[in-house]
């Protein structure tokens, strides 16, 4: 999830656990706590490598297999130094280790990817159910740590309780609306042929009421938008290449067989002026996507892999955004066209329905 809401998330959270006489300390100290796992970014950033930033985010720093240790270096570590952990160690002892371990916890919910149990030869989870900003999502937490701030003691306690209570509830939600497209979704496939396509289906931004879902094809992959609150007639999808023949010659290139680990497949490949570029399917929109990665360079001999580059994302979000929010509410009139002209890229079917 986005900074703010790891903020006021484990600021929630720690002040929930947290003794009564240490509500304000506790929402600063769970604040604190929950943006930790994030500072991964700053060494990160010193590889020069797009493809290391990206597929080492959420690893060692993220993971459930780590952080109860780091959890009783900083509750030890605090205990030793007296004051309000000292005074009452179980309570914070639980409050430090819900915070550190809630972070990973709501990553996992996003299509990103978080590593939860690293260094385990696991692929990242990605449950996919909530944008990684969802302004919905971070309110309950948000009002809740306001309200405890200022708030008389009992008053904050039932803020909290409500907060947590809402922002859980919200967060059940986005499963269930997921549920709902996710069967659509397979209805759609099933009559186009393709019931066991890989997929993956994930919020558009801000929101849990448009949902995008991405299939793969043989020869590339389709997309569909599904909105829970407009829609009534089956799901349609909209089938485009991907230069699959380019991208299993070169598999054997690291940042390829990197990337294609992070992004469970879901990946478009492109040549363009022989060198190949992949865009992770699972952020963006076509032909719109916020990860794009020239990694190799056709020789004679097959394919060199290149110092990875990423190319620059979209950056027009107001009209991205405009475009989201008429499509929750309005349901096209017609199927969209079909982005490829052989009929073959999807195999007994058309490339829409």
């Amino acid at each position: 999830m986005d900074s703010i809401t790891h903020l006021f998330y484990g600021g929630a959270i720690a002040a929930a656990i947290a003794p009564k006489g240490h509500r304000r300390a506790a929402l600063l100290a769970g604040a604190a706590l929950n943006t930790l796992p994030d500072l991964d970014v700053i060494p990160l950033a010193l590889f020069g490598d797009p493809v290391a930033q990206m597929t080492c985010h959420r690893g060692l720093t993220h993971s459930w297999l780590v952080l109860p240790f780091v959890a009783w270096a900083i509750w030890a570590l605090f205990k030793r130094r007296g004051g309000r952990v000292a005074a009452e160690p179980v309570r914070w002892w639980w409050a430090i280790f819900a915070c550190l371990m809630a972070h990973p916890f709501i990553d996992s919910f996003t299509v990103y990817g978080t590593q939860l149990f690293w260094p385990l030869p696991m692929r990242p989870i990605m449950w996919s159910s909530l944008f990684i900003i969802d302004p919905l999502f971070t309110l309950p937490w948000l009002a809740a740590c306001v309200v405890a701030w200022f708030a008389r003691e009992r008053l904050a306690a039932k803020a909290l309780a409500v907060g947590v209570a809402l922002g859980f509830a919200y967060l059940g939600w986005s499963l269930l609306a997921k549920t709902l497209v996710e069967r659509e979704a397979s209805r759609a496939l099933l009559a186009m042929g393709l019931p066991d396509a890989p997929r993956f289906s994930v919020p558009t931004p801000l929101n849990t009421l448009l949902w995008r879902v991405v299939a793969m094809t043989p020869d590339g992959y389709v997309e569909g938008f599904r909105s829970i609150v407009a829609d009534s007639a089956p799901m349609r999808f909209h089938a485009y290449r991907s230069d699959v023949a380019a991208l299993d010659e070169a598999r054997g290139v690291p940042a390829v067989a990197r990337l294609l680990w992070f992004n469970h497949h879901f990946a478009k490949a492109e040549v363009r002026d022989g060198v190949l570029s992949l865009s992770d399917l699972r952020m963006g929109n076509e032909p719109d996507y916020f990860f794009r990665f020239d990694v190799a360079q056709r020789t004679g001999a097959g394919w060199q892999a290149l110092r990875p580059r990423q190319e620059s994302p979209p950056r027009d979000f107001a009209t991205a955004w405009d475009a989201t929010w008429q499509r929750i509410w309005r349901e096209p009139a017609s199927p969209p066209r079909t982005a490829v002209d052989d009929p073959g890229a999807l195999p007994a079917s058309r490339a829409t329905e």
